[in-house]
């Protein structure tokens, strides 16, 4: 039985993965460039922040940074003039995102420095994309 799954299975597997990877688009289409702009800015800040204070993985640190460059991001589309960005709010929604996913991801002992990465990443993402 396993043989037969086996040679019926994997050469539709195969086709689908190849035309899967053909057909998709060099740019993707939902993704907005400075979501992934800022995203990549919050891993980078939050890997580095988290190796200075030795907590936490490099994946999980990356993870928790991107998904706070992502929520500092969505905080700053939400108004009329992005130009009127607050560097108050973007530390204040960084640290908050932070603290949140950290949460969800498990790592509970550490809140307040998860909250300190976030801040950090707010801090970075106002500063470089003002």
């Amino acid at each position: 039985m396993n043989n037969i799954l086996k040679r019926t299975l994997l050469p539709s597997l195969m086709a689908a993965s190849l035309a899967g990877v053909t057909l998709v688009p060099a740019k993707p289409a939902a993704a907005d460039d400075q979501v992934l702009r800022d995203a990549g800015i919050g891993a980078v800040t939050n890997v580095v922040t988290g190796a200075v204070r030795g907590r936490g993985n490099v994946l999980r640190n990356g993870v928790r940074g991107a998904v706070t460059g992502a929520a500092v991001n969505g905080a700053n589309g939400l108004r009329k003039h992005p130009r009127h960005r607050s560097a108050v709010q973007d530390v204040g929604v960084g640290a908050g995102a932070s603290a949140l996913t950290g949460v969800i991801t498990g790592d509970r002992k550490d809140t307040l420095g998860n909250a300190v990465d976030g801040a950090a990443v707010g801090g970075v993402i106002h500063l470089l994309t003002k």
